[in-house]
């Protein structure tokens, strides 16, 4: 087993062009890369993904759809929040592949754990549906590419963004070897996220959280209730939805996280993973809307990736 992580990003990420003062902007990958630009990580290209990847979770009325909204020039409204520019297809493929790499070089032992830096974020996709800043499923197609392609028995998800992650719950929902733990601010959009959401085979956990909820309460609630489920499950690969707006200056919700949360979150669950599964984690990028609480929390995140490795 390698002991490295490694950040998989594209400069295709850049190219997703949202309308003016959208807070799911260019900016936002620029600052995250600016800030861990000094970190011993191996950096690598995430490829475009394969049709045929995005078909285990999307079906292709879905693919063909994005393809045709797709503007040559300008902007194209999918819905009030989610847009596509001339770039953004390529984009989303590239997050798609960026997901389908990491998992490679995680099982594969090329490198411990991955950091996924791309953009657009995922895990608000839905089957057949683009919505919340997400075209593609990232975080669901990586649990269904390791279980199919690489034959784990047990993945699981969690997803720490402040947004409930319904296209991660409405991809998982019907696939017992995955489970999906959610912690997220209720009320607040998309709406979804009740405990009494629970998946085909209990397979799904929402744990959510009130308004103005801060880092010791978050903490306590892992510690009693997500770590003892995860160790329940014993997955083979845990991969994080790895939202940043959770902290208290995001300006979409209104929870009370810092930067010191996230990074003992991160420490937290490396260390179930190397208890669990040799320590393979898969972390993907996804919201985070004030930029140097994002950076600083991502950071924050992939040190402690990086420490988990030594």
């Amino acid at each position: 087993m390698s002991s490295s992580t490694v950040l998989i990003t594209h400069p295709d990420c850049l190219g997703h062009e949202t309308p003016q003062g959208h807070p799911e902007q260019i900016a936002r990958l620029e600052v995250l890369l600016k800030a861990l630009e000094r970190l011993p990580v191996e950096v690598l290209s995430a490829p475009l993904a394969q049709e045929a990847d995005l078909l285990s979770v999307h079906p292709q009325h879905y693919l063909d759809a994005l393809r045709a909204a797709s503007p040559a020039h300008g902007s194209a409204a999918l819905d009030a929040d989610t847009h596509l520019s001339a770039g953004s297809l390529k984009a989303a493929y590239r997050a798609a592949g960026g997901v389908l790499l990491a998992v490679d070089q995680v099982l594969s032992g090329a490198a411990q754990n991955a950091f996924v830096a791309t953009r657009p974020p995922g895990h608000h996709a839905e089957t057949a549906k683009a919505m919340g800043f997400c075209l593609f499923g990232n975080a669901a197609l990586g649990a269904k590419y390791a279980l199919d392609r690489y034959g784990l028995q047990h993945v699981a998800v969690v997803d720490f963004d402040v947004h409930h992650g319904n296209g991660t719950q409405d991809l998982l929902w019907e696939e017992p070897r995955a489970l999906f733990v959610s912690t997220h601010q209720m009320p607040l959009w998309p709406g979804s996220g009740a405990p009494d959401e629970k998946g085909a085979f209990d397979n799904i956990i929402n744990l959510p959280l009130a308004p103005e909820t801060d880092g010791q309460a978050m903490r306590t609630l892992y510690r009693e209730t997500v770590l003892p489920h995860l160790r329940a499950f014993r997955p083979d690969l845990l991969i994080i939805s790895a939202g940043f707006d959770a902290h208290s200056s995001d300006p979409l919700a209104q929870l009370n996280w810092r930067v010191e949360d996230f990074a003992w979150l991160t420490q937290e669950l490396c260390a179930l993973a190397a208890e669990l599964c040799q320590g393979r984690v898969v972390s993907v990028l996804e919201g985070g809307y004030d930029l140097p609480a994002l950076a600083a929390s991502a950071k924050a995140h992939v040190e402690k990736l990086l420490e988990a490795t030594k």
